[in-house]
């Protein structure tokens, strides 16, 4: 069975995000959608929030899962049993940081492979930083996201 983990901190969860998953879960036995705590980074959600508009916007994908994590990435990549991680690479200013991780990743466990996989052109410029601050400004969010992560949005900006 050949797992992949997908990290990320999904704050919030998009529609480019969505479009990744769905592709992986076409290549790969199991897809493990791996939400960051990431509690540096000040996320606008929750952990639980994130995990759970994770999981009404992914239900209809039936080999995934979804699972939080706060601890090094190759261990959790381990944990699962998974043989690789993958990274989405929206443009060509990705690919350096993404590289970065990838070779950091290597050095910390030679076994696991890092994919990398491009949205759909339509979703290339989507980013959750962006539409947060879109969000924040009452702008119309529903091209970039689902309805729940839309309504949740609406709720923590009102």
């Amino acid at each position: 069975m050949k797992t992949i983990v997908y990290p990320g901190t999904f704050d919030p969860i998009t529609k480019g995000h969505i479009d990744l998953v769905e592709r992986a879960s076409n290549l790969f036995d199991r897809v493990v959608i791996a939400i960051a705590s990431s509690e540096r980074k000040n996320p606008l959600f929750s952990l639980s929030d994130r995990i759970r508009l994770a999981e009404e916007c992914l239900r209809h994908i039936p080999n995934i899962e979804i699972k939080g994590f706060d601890y090094l990435l190759v261990e959790f990549v381990k944990d699962c049993g998974a043989q690789a991680v993958m990274r989405g690479l929206r443009a060509v200013s990705d690919f350096e940081y993404e590289f970065q991780l990838a070779n950091m990743n290597r050095a910390l466990n030679p076994k696991i492979e890092s994919i990398f996989l491009t949205p759909a052109e339509k979703f290339s410029y989507v980013s959750s930083s962006l539409v947060s601050e879109i969000a924040s400004l009452n702008g119309d969010v529903s091209k970039f996201v689902t309805p729940n992560v839309e309504s949740a949005l609406k709720n923590k900006f009102a």
